[in-house]
């Protein structure tokens, strides 16, 4: 039962009645889904509700249970808390047994001595995060963040910092049980911490597990069985020990790899622990044998950021990954696999775990390690000045925790301090407001590469995104390990990534709206405009909407709609992503990985994101799965002309004829040029294109087609704005497929940036491309998947179909 324990003002008076008696809890859950689900609140997503619910995050709340006592006799008996949102205290038939304060750890609290037969009552309050967070910066003084979205502390409570808003989410700040909480009756022994540290020699793989036991009454001596892969041994620790070591080999072991460059191999490895009496505890993990390296080394270039998997360079095609909700229980396992999925269908081989957010569950994690997709991992910091004073002894705990839990992922490539902590420090003006107070630099240079070195020495680790490798260095230092690009977002037109070629970009990214479904379920605004106060509601970045028209204006003309301002601005984006991400691809070797930001959304949102938050693939999501290819071919600036650029990150080379030419818009040819392509594995090879190809008779009404054996690319030589496009002229065929169809269009036109969004007929129906380019002449059949008994005639009409032509004559 859920109850408010001391609150605030604004408590809707209509609902106090209700929170004073009690509302049935879910566990794990929050209050606020738990309001939700008793139809107490509207729901915090849609239109402007997220600002008539603040007071939920400023008020007290007491959960409350019954229990039995184990029937089992039992040396111990213990509450076990899986995670507690944040600040709680926790009581058993009215005796304190636990505090809590940190919503990334969790709690293991001794309570036989207080349990009373078959009716013992379970309560835990929660304080107000948002109150103690203000409580604890009053007793040491307020340190730097982004204020002007952030207005609360967030950064003296070890919670989830979105949750307090962000240039992407709303402010929604939680309070529950998060995770399972569960009575464990245990005897003798239990195991404590399991650390698998995995190594490979040649062709063999190595496991050495070190085991921490927690003992309880008589000392008794426990057999420690281990196996993996065939492999088995078995120790004996003595009574009085508390620790033990076995290790394992596996001959011929095969490997663990990311997807697109082997198969993700991987080991049940199983303990027990077994007195001459029974058992009395298992532990299972699936493991995966490779190694990982972070090459940071000097060279001509500066200093080099480069992530080597089983001995091989690879070119991060990444993604940064947000919590996956503002409520993270809603995200169940298989919600987990769909979106990861997702990031490897798109080619994403590395998702970046982000500092705002959480060590995500195990669910996440297990689909990485079966889908091939590397994972960084940020600690939990994000662009604020952290109070070590107060936060080192929880940090550590929290640390252990996780460093232990997930150590036995293959997935798990790189730890990362902070996200944007080290910039605040050096270019956010924090130096003069901290003086020499201490703003967490301790944490990421001591604390935590001391815990990994002692934990498990098997990962490397970065003491923060963006970071050069040295505190006299510019954090965004190009030149030195890995950035952040937001000067073109928030300053400049996206062709600007063409200034920059950094050894790493580990966040650059560029704004659109969600899908119409998505956007048009969550804001019922009348009339629906790009800056009706719903859609405003849900736009969070600092003059986010001013920077969206400032980057349209570069390249397209007004929109005259707003169907006009969501297809125009979704196909900035991927525009803007693709340019970014081919540049930085062109650059390989001396470029080694981009994360777009962002991956996923945690609400409906007008954001970053390929994928909005009710799983829908935005046009960028599709641009992405082309721009992230192992094999991608771009024409890029080259001096004072053009090149072509084949990038080949595939498992063998690439052989093939290059042939480029330049047409009009009707289709003529007006010159060619072709060469022999011969791209090794892991590597790049640009060609110079002639002038007669880059030097156009009418720049508005051609451009350059480039391709290799059917992949193909393409170059304008205007902005859209400037283009003379034709009216879009073509034809279509629509068949069914089973419960698909299958949609042919022919063009009569060029029809630049085909895009079908069968979305506005159906929710449940996508598209398998996006974003296709088609001469007079050409067709390409599309796949609607449950789309066979969509209208075909509303499919070839707008706003269904969309190509970029139809934004230059307005309709």
């Amino acid at each position: 039962m859920l109850r408010v324990a001391g609150g605030h003002d604004d408590v809707p008076p209509e609902i106090w009645p209700a929170l004073r008696a009690g509302v049935p809890a879910s566990v794990p859950g929050c209050v606020h889904t738990d309001l939700l689900a008793a139809a107490l609140i509207a729901d915090p997503y849609l239109d402007q509700n997220e600002h008539e619910l603040k007071w939920i995050g400023r008020c007290d709340w007491k959960y409350s249970t019954t229990f039995g006592t184990p029937e089992r006799e039992a040396d111990r008996v213990d509450l076990v808390c899986g995670g507690l949102d944040t600040f709680a205290t926790v009581e058993v038939n009215g005796t304190l047994v636990g505090t809590t304060r940190n919503m990334h750890r969790s709690y293991r609290i001794p309570v036989q001595d207080v349990l009373a037969g078959d009716a013992n009552e379970l309560v835990v309050t929660f304080a107000s995060a948002v109150l103690r967070s203000r409580e604890l910066r009053d007793t040491v003084g307020d340190l730097p963040r982004p204020v002007e979205i952030l207005p609360e502390p967030y950064q003296f409570a070890r919670k989830m910092a979105c949750n307090f808003g962000w240039d992407w989410g709303p402010e929604l700040v939680t309070a529950g049980i998060w995770k399972l909480i569960q009575v464990h009756a245990w005897s003798v022994a239990r195991f404590d911490k399991v650390r698998p540290i995995i190594s490979v020699a040649g062709t063999t793989g190595m496991v050495r597990v070190e085991v921490e036991l927690e003992r309880a009454g008589a000392p008794h001596d426990v057999e420690l069985t281990a196996s993996v892969g065939g492999s088995q041994q078995t120790i004996t620790i003595p009574g009085a020990e508390t620790t033990g070591e076995i290790e394992l080999e596996v001959d011929h072991a095969d490997l663990w790899w990311p997807h697109g460059m082997g198969a993700q191999a991987r080991y049940e490895l199983t303990l027990t622990l077994e007195t001459e009496t029974g058992l009395l505890d298992t532990w299972a993990r699936q493991i995966g044998f490779r190694t990982i390296e972070l090459d940071t080394a000097a060279d001509d270039g500066g200093s080099a950021f480069t992530l080597i998997v089983n001995d091989r360079p690879i070119f991060g095609r990444g993604a940064n990954w947000i919590p996956d909700d503002c409520f993270p229980t809603r995200v169940s396992s298989d919600r987990y696999r769909r979106r990861l999925e997702q990031a490897r269908d798109a080619n994403v081989n590395l998702l970046r775990v982000w500092g705002g957010g959480l060590y995500e569950t195990d669910d996440f994690y297990e689909a990485c390690d079966e889908l091939g997709i590397l994972v960084w991992q940020d600690f939990p910091f994000a662009c604020a000045a952290y109070p070590e004073e107060l936060l080192a002894d929880e940090v550590e705990a929290e640390a252990r925790e996780n460093i232990v839990r997930l150590m036995p992922h293959p997935s798990l490539a790189l730890w990362n301090g902070n996200n944007e902590n080290i910039w605040g420090w050096h270019d956010w003006g924090w130096q003069e407001q901290l003086e020499d107070r201490p703003w967490g630099l301790g944490l990421y240079v001591d604390l935590l590469p001391a815990l990994l070195a002692e934990i498990d020495p098997t990962r490397p680790y970065w003491p923060g995104s963006p970071y050069s490798g040295s505190m006299d260095v510019a954090p965004n230092a190009d030149e030195h390990g890995c950035t952040h690009l937001w000067d073109v977002w928030n300053e400049r037109d996206y062709t600007a990534y063409r200034d920059h070629v950094p050894r790493f970009v580990a966040e650059f990214g560029y704004q659109a709206p969600p899908t119409w479904t998505t956007l048009t379920r969550a804001v019922h605004d009348n009339p629906l405009t790009p800056d009706s106060a719903g859609i405003l509601s849900h736009q969070k970045a600092d003059d986010g909407h001013a920077k969206l028209t400032r980057g349209l204006a570069t390249h397209f003309r007004a929109p005259v709609t707003t169907e006009d301002w969501h297809f125009a601005t979704q196909l900035n984006q991927a525009r803007a992503i693709t340019l970014g991400v081919e540049h930085f691809r062109s650059h390989r070797g001396q470029c080694m990985g981009a994360i777009v930001w962002q991956l996923n959304d945690c609400w409906p949102a007008i954001s970053w994101s390929a994928i909005d938050s009710a799983g829908r693939q935005k046009p960028m999501w599709y641009a992405l799965r082309r721009a992230y290819a192992d094999r991608m071919l771009t024409i890029q600036p080259d001096q004072d002309g053009l090149a072509a650029v084949a990038v080949n990150d595939g498992d063998a080379s690439w052989h093939g004829t290059l042939r480029v030419e330049r047409r009009s818009f009707a289709g003529d040819l007006l010159a060619d040029w072709k060469s022999q392509l011969s791209v090794r594995r892991d590597s790049t090879s640009t060609f110079r294109l002639p002038p007669n190809l880059t030097t156009p008779g009418e720049p508005a009404r051609e451009l350059l087609v480039a391709d290799v054996g059917g992949m193909r690319t393409t170059w304008f030589f205007c902005p859209d704005k400037d283009l003379d496009y034709p009216a879009p002229s073509y034809d279509i065929d629509f068949r069914r497929d089973g419960d698909d169809a299958l949609m042919r269009v022919c063009a009569r036109t060029l029809l630049r940036d085909v895009a079908i969004f069968v979305d506005r007929l159906d929710a449940h129906a996508s598209v398998d491309d996006m974003l296709v380019t088609l001469l007079p002449g050409e067709e390409r059949t599309i796949r609607i998947h449950n789309g066979a008994r969509l209208p075909a005639e509303r499919l070839r009409q707008t706003p269904v179909f969309r190509c970029a032509n139809d934004l230059n004559s307005g309709t």
